[in-house]
């Protein structure tokens, strides 16, 4: 489970790649030198794209750069999920866009992809349609699709950049640390009272080592980031038939109150607004 190095196979005469990858059950830490492109829907979710860990409700449209490591997006999610993986050779931006001067803001995009760029709104909406239209279509019209796709994202103000500093493969190649190790405890774990000594000792570290060890790959304390999956979890729940004090126990707070003050500072929002926006949504 440590980070790899993704080999990826293209056809033949073509320059990208396009396809519905299934990887729930599997911790692929990995990166490649390809640029990609992915859309993820699920009921919740959690990304990891360099030192970025972050969640999505609904789904998530991403640009990832050349060698910038991820986690696969479906990893763990328990609901019903689907992907869309759109992977581009390793000489797409220096011989298709740099050449060509009418490409300048789709080289800016790719250039600027190296700190995971993520999507929302109109534009990911625009981009999604043209993804699934592409998977039935020629060659030629694939690739204009993928042109047009790439000038929505380069004219787009609805991104957030998901780094704020360059986590290409350079900085992650003296871990040594089982990332999933790590993961699987907090999934196992993250409804208990989870003990920072215990999975300190799963990866052969102190417990000072390992905390300082967390904070560097993830800008995060564990026990922050253990709060985080858990308010993920929670949104899963707060859209079934669970109440909030219910939800609250279930994903292993202790407090009511704590848990709905810390949701708010997490989302903006408390987990009764949360639920009642969603449904709504669905109702409508």
């Amino acid at each position: 489970m440590k980070i790899q190095k993704e080999i990826i196979d293209f056809e033949k005469g073509k320059s990208f790649k396009l396809f519905a990858p299934s990887l729930k059950n599997c911790f692929f830490w990995h990166y490649h030198p390809e640029i990609e492109l992915v859309y993820v829907e699920a009921l919740n979710g959690i990304r990891h794209v360099g030192k970025d860990i972050s969640g999505f409700t609904d789904s998530d449209l991403l640009l990832i750069g050349s060698n910038v490591p991820h986690l696969n997006f479906d990893y763990k999610i328990q609901t019903e999920c689907k992907q869309l993986v759109l992977q581009m050779r390793e000489n797409f931006l220096q011989d298709i866009i740099i050449p060509v001067p009418e490409f300048d803001h789709i080289k800016t995009l790719l250039e600027r992809s190296y700190l995971g760029l993520s999507f929302s709104g109109e534009t990911k909406k625009r981009v999604v349609e043209k993804m699934h239209t592409m998977m039935n279509t020629g060659t030629f019209d694939s690739l204009m699709g993928l042109i047009e796709i790439l000038q929505i994202l380069a004219n787009s103000n609805e991104v957030k950049e998901l780094n704020s500093e360059d986590t290409r493969i350079k900085w992650f190649l003296n871990d040594k640390i089982r990332m999933g190790t790590i993961y699987d405890y907090i999934h196992e774990n993250y409804d208990k009272k989870t003990n920072v000594n215990q999975i300190a000792e799963m990866v052969s570290l102190s417990t000072p080592a390992f905390c300082r060890y967390f904070k560097k790959q993830t800008n995060m304390t564990f026990t922050d980031f253990v709060n985080n999956y858990r308010i993920n979890q929670a949104k899963i729940f707060l859209l079934k038939d669970s109440s909030i004090t219910e939800v609250c126990f279930q994903v292993g707070f202790e407090s009511l109150s704590y848990f709905n003050k810390l949701f708010k500072q997490h989302l903006g929002e408390t987990p009764s607004e949360f639920r009642k926006r969603h449904l709504e949504k669905v109702e409508n």
